[in-house]
């Protein structure tokens, strides 16, 4: 071992010396070192996603999903030995980069006018759900009353009715 120089370097040796023994023993306690455990970072319990809605209207695609769908067609008539997703999202992915922004421009414009298309299906329907929901309310409330309370009401009416006559 290296001498320290002056009284902070001698200290510091004696107390190496200390860990390095207390070190030693409990390897020979312990045999086998284990790390704390710890849970892993970023995840956390699972929560449970709301229920997606099967009628819900489905996003618009975008233009560069447009210009694929145009690009698939075209690369399978020149490549028909070609059998691979990969290979034509690759191919597609290079020829959608490569292209200049007049060439992307009919595909953006059709990707806003579904987009635009899209807002109104979804205002309507959420529009629809929204009518839904209160229906439901109006049911809950009626529900919330047991059956001899609307017996009593329907009951008190007819009374009423028979003072009346």
């Amino acid at each position: 071992m290296k001498e320290a120089k002056g009284k902070k370097g001698v200290g510091a040796v004696a107390k190496r010396d200390v860990k390095e023994k207390v070190t030693k023993v409990q390897d020979k306690d312990i045999k086998k070192r284990k790390g704390p455990v710890k849970e892993p970072k970023g995840r956390k319990a699972k929560s449970a996603k709301k229920a997606k809605d099967p009628n819900a209207p489905k996003r618009p695609a975008t233009a560069f999903f447009i210009f694929l769908n145009e690009f698939r067609e075209v690369f399978k008539k020149e490549n028909p030995n070609v059998k691979g997703v990969a290979a034509v999202g690759k191919a597609g992915g290079e020829k959608w980069k490569s292209m200049s922004e007049a060439e992307k421009q009919p595909y953006m414009q059709k990707a806003v006018q579904k987009k635009s298309e899209y807002d109104k299906t979804l205002s309507a329907y959420n529009k629809k759900q929204d009518d839904d929901e209160e229906d439901e309310e109006v049911e809950a409330e009626e529900s919330d009353k047991s059956k001899s309370e609307i017996n009593d009401d329907e009951e008190d009416e007819e009374e009423d009715e028979d003072l009346e006559d």
